[in-house]
């Protein structure tokens, strides 16, 4: 399973980001703007928790599992690849989510503060791209905790001469 790159989840966040703003435009210019929905951060800052709070329990289960105390509970790797795949799925979703809402907001930061529904809004798309954020952060942690040690045995590489 590939490691996920920053760089990628920047790159959605930026694109959603333009394409959602002008879109923003274009509804706009139709009058039918679609709201941010008050839920979008709440849902993100909660996945953003089960990240973190998943993350956080295996380690420390990790942790007691290498230091050999008595009693330890293990992490078996079937669940350890399903948190990993939890954490990348949501590190996209959220990306792309963040940088949907990131655009609306600026749009509505330039265009459209003068309707105090619309101000509203603006907060909610902005707390919503914190949120996602919050949940690409978890993600890419719980992802750090799972990682593999890298293996010094590599069959493709030659041994080091003495």
């Amino acid at each position: 399973m590939k490691q996920l790159r920053p760089a990628v989840l920047a790159g959605i966040f930026v694109v959603a980001g333009v394409l959602s703003w002008a879109g923003a435009r274009l509804l706009n210019a139709y009058g039918s703007l679609p709201g941010v929905p008050l839920a979008a951060p709440i849902v993100l800052g909660t996945i953003a928790v089960v990240l973190l709070a998943t993350a956080l329990s295996l380690r420390s289960r990790l942790k007691a599992q290498r230091e050999r105390r008595p009693g330890a509970k293990g992490v078996e790797p079937l669940m350890a690849a399903r948190a990993v795949v939890f954490g990348q799925a949501s590190a996209l979703v959220a990306a792309l989510v963040a940088g949907m809402y990131g655009g609306v907001g600026v749009f509505l930061l330039t265009e459209a503060l003068e309707v105090p529904a619309r101000r509203d809004q603006a907060w909610y798309a902005g707390f919503s791209v914190l949120a996602g954020a919050a949940v690409v952060a978890a993600a890419l942690f719980l992802e750090h905790v799972l990682k593999l040690p890298e293996d010094d045995d590599d069959p493709g590489k030659a041994p080091a001469a003495a």
